[in-house]
């Protein structure tokens, strides 16, 4: 079983994911799996339980790999073992309320485990593309007026957003020291996504789980912060620009080996977190209604967020194919169906992203030929 898309360019190819084990690892890996690529997957233990990568038994399709992204020497022996062209890195410690519990992990995890990854392509006669993940929080978020660009300065005031800017300015060092030169083959971008939104998705502090997993307890959801903005999108909008992205490098490696940002198009309406939760209990049919905790005592989050990615539009011909109300759709339809147990959620899994291909075919999206 495979899909022809992305010019079946990761079909028989070895690929390795670090992070597969996560929410948006494991529907990376499940639709580079779908793509007919041999997955290389290296990371911990799922992190949530339960995990979208058991539910979906991902552990029985790849070759899985249980190490730390901070045991380089692991790492460099997992690459030179299994050969691969292709690498996406999105191995992270990826809560910004975790980074201020423990940010020593937080800094080691997303700086040191980049700085790991890419040490190790450095010397790797295999890897022809890497794509690094950081997040939209890398900015150093003092612009009001518009959304980020590419271009604006690196930053962030909690740990986590401040790890994430450091993993951009370490891959941009090691880019312009090591690998931008003519002799070198591997092309490196790095990708910066919204906050992403999908079916599968158990970590705390979350707004899908946290109004998910109300519901399902017949709760009020509770919210810290319903006024903040996020650009929010669907999990299957940023794994598509990102193989994308890796297929255009893999044939033009320098004109695309630049950083990226995969958020939704700036005429979205972009939606505060109590937008979100109301959505959901529309959606979900549900009376219940939307409680508002005290967050005078609660580590410091930005309340307002944005990313501009009309360069990805502009040179990679990208966008995103599904609204706000298209994705939660799909996102409760998944809770639901793993909720009923009646269906094969690999299974169910799989139609979900024949359905956001089947939506990109519709308005001509060149990755889907």
């Amino acid at each position: 079983m495979s899909q022809k898309t992305f010019n079946d360019i990761f079909k028989g190819k070895t690929v390795l994911v670090t992070g597969h084990t996560g929410f948006i690892g494991s529907w990376l890996t499940l639709w580079l799996k779908y793509l007919g690529a041999n997955i290389i997957g290296y990371s911990l233990n799922p992190p949530t339980d339960p995990s979208l990568f058991d539910i979906l038994n991902l552990d029985n399709e790849i070759t899985n790999v249980t190490s730390d992204i901070r045991d380089k020497e692991k790492l460099f022996e997992t690459v030179k073992k299994y050969e691969p062209e292709f690498v996406f890195h999105l191995a992270a410690q990826s809560l910004v309320r975790d980074s201020y519990e423990n940010p020593l992990n937080t800094f080691e995890i997303n700086v040191l485990g980049t700085a790991n990854m890419l040490e190790v392509l450095r010397f790797s006669p295999s890897v022809k593309v890497a794509l690094i993940m950081t997040s939209d929080k890398c900015y150093d978020n003092k612009i009001s007026n518009r959304p980020h660009i590419e271009d604006d300065p690196m930053g962030g005031i909690d740990p986590y957003s401040a790890s994430k800017g450091a993993a951009e300015l370490i891959t941009s060092s090691y880019k312009n020291s090591f690998f931008d030169t003519n002799d070198h083959k591997i092309s490196i971008s790095t990708i910066r996504a919204g906050n992403i939104l999908g079916g599968g998705d158990w970590a705390k502090d979350r707004i899908i789980p946290d109004s998910i997993n109300a519901i399902n307890r017949n709760h009020n959801i509770k919210i810290r912060n319903p006024d903040s903005i996020r650009p929010w999108q669907y999990v299957l909008e940023p794994i598509s620009g990102m193989l994308w992205l890796a297929r255009k490098m893999y044939s033009n490696q320098k004109e695309f080996n630049q950083s990226w940002n995969f958020g939704p198009e700036i005429g979205q309406k972009f939606l505060t977190v109590k937008e979100i939760a109301d959505y959901i209990l529309t959606k979900s049919n549900s009376s219940l209604k939307i409680d508002f905790t005290d967050n005078s005592n609660q580590p410091f989050e930005s309340k307002k967020l944005m990313i501009d990615s009309s360069k990805a539009y502009s040179n990679l011909d990208w966008k995103n194919i599904y609204t706000i109300d298209d994705a939660l759709s799909e996102i409760i339809a998944w809770y639901k169906t793993y909720q009923n147990k009646q269906e094969d959620m690999k299974e169910f899994s799989i139609s979900q992203i024949d359905n956001y291909v089947s939506k990109a075919k519709q308005v001509n999206m060149n990755w889907t030929k």
